[in-house]
């Protein structure tokens, strides 16, 4: 029932908006519907996140194989390098993309630059399935004839499809769900407009109507992974453990290979950096005020860690209901969770503004609502992380602990909590660096003058202050890093 509950809360921005859109009346609502501009907006909100889900896939399993498989000097190093992407927001790598070219604009750079922040969502699975594929399938193959790109075609990439598919939807939720990166490079996409309606005419029923479609499209997506999942299945066949493939010599493809590989890498991260260093560097010539600093990589911290507290209360329940039981009603909770992961944050920002002044209006604008949208938009985060860590804890230490005379709750908090504490807390941590980097949430729910960096960098930029801009960006990409370091290492500990 906790569970339950708590899976309901999550939901409560997606009820809001299907009943704030069915109250407006059908005729309003298929006014909206049939506008050419909601045609338009829907082509281009779905080609864009078509786009970088396609390019992400084609150039990130190359990119994991030529990572895992081969001898490119640099060796593990590179994975290393391959996750630094995440630590960049797509608006700050707009941002300095637009400060180094003013001119900028439309689809094609929109599409660029969220391509190269959502590559690590296909290639860090990508290398880890490459890196535990047994060789011998490739080997019997190769013994029965088969060349080496049909034996790969045949054994390896059957298993490789279903990493590269989930990581294929992130990156698609990810373009539609982008709200910084393409209002900076001015390209009209459902979020924009949402947000401008929002803002501008605060035109609540186009506002929840487009809303609504958007979430439509993220749904069609979703569908595509699993019909893309459920044709490709993983097997095993025999005991023992898999060996670690060996890598192969590049020979006089050796050299080009690392330059494509520095090269990618320099645009992705590289490039970011130098232009963040060097626009920081003249902002120490501009009026800069460090107590503004402060305050708002202060406040960074304390809305973020709310939303980590709050997403970790409502996880815990489903993730150990989760780990626990795989029945129908285990299932259905953990789904109905994970659909707020597929809202995005315009859409959770728009919901919870309309349900606040509806129901509580004194909870608008306060930080323990800036928190909960921040729990709804990435409490599945943590429960994947929860569900993991618990699963791995037999039931039977449990049980051990009640026939001693502990309650339920007890038997847990001694036994289940301790052991699985690690995941819990790589939870949180996923979920605070993730807070950290929202920004159209932020926008919308934030107390009145409660300035975080994400929104000093996003005011100062949306006047042409670049200079001005640099140093809570660059403070925001250090401030993020913190968590995903800790994250890593926890990770490694655990492994």
């Amino acid at each position: 029932m906790v569970a339950a509950g708590a899976a309901l809360v999550s939901l409560a921005p997606l009820v809001y908006l299907i009943v704030r859109t069915g109250s407006a009346g059908w005729e309003s609502v298929w006014e909206v519907l049939v506008r050419p501009r909601t045609l338009q907006l829907s082509l281009a909100s779905l080609g864009l996140a078509a786009a970088v889900a396609g390019t992400c896939i084609g150039v990130g399993v190359p990119l994991a194989w030529l990572l895992t498989r081969t001898q490119l000097p640099g060796g593990r190093w590179w994975l290393v390098v391959a996750a630094l992407p995440l630590a960049v927001p797509s608006y700050v790598a707009a941002y300095t993309w637009l400060a180094a070219f003013p001119s900028i604009s439309g689809f094609v750079p929109a599409w660029a630059v969220l391509s190269l922040v959502s590559l690590p969502y296909v290639v860090l699975p990508a290398a880890a399935v490459l890196r535990q594929v047994d060789p011998a399938y490739d080997e019997v193959a190769r013994t029965l004839g088969d060349g080496p790109v049909r034996s790969f075609h045949r054994t390896t990439a059957p298993l490789l499809w279903p990493a590269a598919a989930a990581g294929g939807l992130l990156c698609a939720l990810y373009a539609l769900s982008d709200f910084g990166a393409v209002s900076l490079l001015r390209y009209d996409t459902f979020t924009r407009v949402i947000f401008t309606s929002y803002r501008a005419a605060f035109d609540r029923t186009s506002a929840a109507v487009l809303s609504l479609v958007l979430v439509a499209l993220a749904l069609l997506f979703v569908g595509l992974e699993r019909a893309v999942r459920s044709r490709h299945h993983q097997w095993r066949v025999g005991g023992g453990t898999a060996r670690q493939p060996q890598r192969i010599a590049l020979g006089r493809w050796r050299w080009p290979a690392l330059a494509a590989v520095v090269s990618l890498f320099g645009v992705a991260v590289g490039f970011p950096a130098l232009m963040l260093v060097r626009l920081t560097l003249q902002s120490r010539q501009a009026d800069l005020d460090p107590g503004q600093w402060i305050a708002a990589t202060v406040n960074t911290v304390q809305a973020a860690g709310i939303g980590a507290i709050i997403a970790l209360l409502l996880a815990l329940p489903i993730g150990v209901l989760a780990a626990r039981y795989r029945d129908r009603i285990a299932r259905t909770v953990e789904s109905s969770a994970f659909v707020s992961h597929a809202l995005p944050g315009v859409v959770v920002g728009l919901s919870l503004v309309y349900l606040a002044l509806a129901l509580v209006p004194r909870l608008y604008q306060t930080l323990l609502m800036l928190g909960f949208a921040y729990a709804v938009l990435f409490l599945a985060n943590a429960i994947g992380s929860i569900r993991s860590a618990t699963a791995q804890v037999s039931h039977t230490l449990e049980e051990v602990a009640r026939s001693l005379g502990d309650t339920a709750p007890a038997a847990w908090a001694r036994i289940t909590a301790r052991l699985s504490s690690p995941g819990i807390l790589a939870g949180a941590l996923l979920v605070l660096v993730t807070a950290m980097k929202e920004l159209p949430a932020t926008l919308m729910l934030r107390p009145t003058g409660f300035e975080t960096l994400a929104t000093e960098m996003w005011t100062f930029t949306s006047v042409g202050s670049f200079s001005q801009a640099a140093p809570f960006a660059a403070g925001l990409v250090v401030l993020a890093a913190v968590p995903a370091f800790l994250l890593a290492r926890l990770a490694g500990a655990r492994a």
